[in-house]
């Protein structure tokens, strides 16, 4: 287990991208960067506990700092209720938790404790390899994609996140009932399943004729909700309306910002409106999320949370993936979305990507 001071940043970072990403590649980038800063304060409910736990986040959203570090999760979790989760795996050869399902049952476990500094959660991880295929293959197959996805799972070693979602274990308990893998998919209402929208995204291109279609399809092989695959929707038009035209002249951050927040209020109307952004911009980051909106992870408040911390840091990349991870709940999830329209809006400081571990895979030639 880590210490209980603050865990250091990797000591070797992955290496500086040779090139800029283009818009898309920076918008899923974005949205990598997000989840790698809220990984090691996912699932803090406990806001007290997360600044004590992790000071430096709190030193980087007061400026004190020049931007976010990336860290390594600390062990013990004091919000950890993996010590309530169950799940039997339906034999051996279905057993997707592997050597890290010794530690479910136990207190204190933190959720991604096997992690290193700049290092992506699980559903990351499956956008990064979902992102590398469609690229390669200029196309989406979900037949293919469901085989990528399945022989990933069970290979030994491949993920080392202790904590598995609900769908992921709904899916293969499906699988071995005998089900076949189009259909194992489960209703399931958790922000989780935006995860790989900015992949698709930035695999197909923006101006992809298929592109809402085959975000719904992809989306629906694990999260059938209808709620779910509406805000999966709402995001794909929004970062359809904010990522420029190759033609398209350089924006200024803060025209940046207003055709953020325009694609917002046109796209995702039935999340938020501009009286309730309106309103919640009174409040802090923390009010607002954690207070007003649930930092929990169904999709209902997930949403519209990250759309309104999205919209109050629309012209500032860095506050913004720092205020989703200092609010805790489903951070990460959470910030699939934030770090994602923003990037697209804004783009990334090159900082940021030095220490991302996988921002070579999204920028290999």
């Amino acid at each position: 287990m880590n210490s209980p001071s603050e865990p250091a940043a990797a000591a070797a970072e992955a290496p500086s991208p040779s090139r800029l990403p283009e818009p898309a590649e920076a918008a899923f980038l974005g949205s990598l960067v997000a989840d790698a800063v809220a990984m090691p304060v996912h699932w803090y409910y406990d806001q007290a506990a997360l600044d004590r736990d992790y000071p430096s986040l709190a030193a980087a959203a007061a400026g004190e700092t020049g931007g976010p570090a990336y860290l390594a999760p600390r062990n013990p979790h004091p919000g950890s209720i993996l010590w309530r989760s169950q799940w039997t795996p339906p034999g051996p050869q279905f057993d997707i938790l592997r050597e890290q399902g010794a530690f479910w049952g136990q207190q204190g476990i933190h959720y991604h404790q096997s992690l290193a500094a700049g290092e992506n959660t699980i559903n990351q991880r499956l956008a990064v390899e979902l992102f590398q295929m469609v690229r390669r293959d200029r196309c989406h197959d979900p037949a293919k994609w469901l085989d990528r996805y399945v022989s990933l799972m069970l290979e030994p070693g491949w993920h080392r996140d202790t904590y598995l979602e609900e769908y992921h274990r709904h899916f293969f308990t499906n699988l071995a009932a005998g089900r076949k893998p189009i259909n194992c998919g489960v209703r399931d209402i958790h922000i989780g399943g935006l995860v790989p929208v900015p992949a698709l995204v930035a695999a197909l291109g923006p101006r992809h004729h298929d592109l809402r279609e085959i975000v719904q399809l992809h989306v629906s092989l694990t999260h059938k909700d209808p709620d779910v695959l509406a805000a999966a929707d709402a995001l794909v038009k929004i970062l359809v309306a904010v990522l420029p035209r190759p033609e398209a002249a350089t924006r200024s951050p803060d025209e940046a910002a207003l055709a953020l927040r325009e694609a917002i209020l046109e796209h995702a109307r039935d999340s938020v409106s501009r009286a309730k952004l309106d309103a919640w911009s009174r409040l802090s980051d923390r009010q607002l999320v954690g207070g007003t909106l649930s930092t929990a992870c169904y999709i209902d408040d997930a949403f519209p949370a990250a759309l309104a911390l999205a919209w109050r840091h629309a012209a500032d990349f860095t506050a913004g993936v720092v205020a989703n991870a200092r609010c805790g709940g489903d951070n990460c999830h959470r910030g699939a979305v934030v770090g994602s329209l923003l990037a697209a809006a804004t783009g990334i400081p090159p900082r940021l990507l030095t220490g991302l571990l996988a921002s070579a895979k999204v920028m290999q030639e």
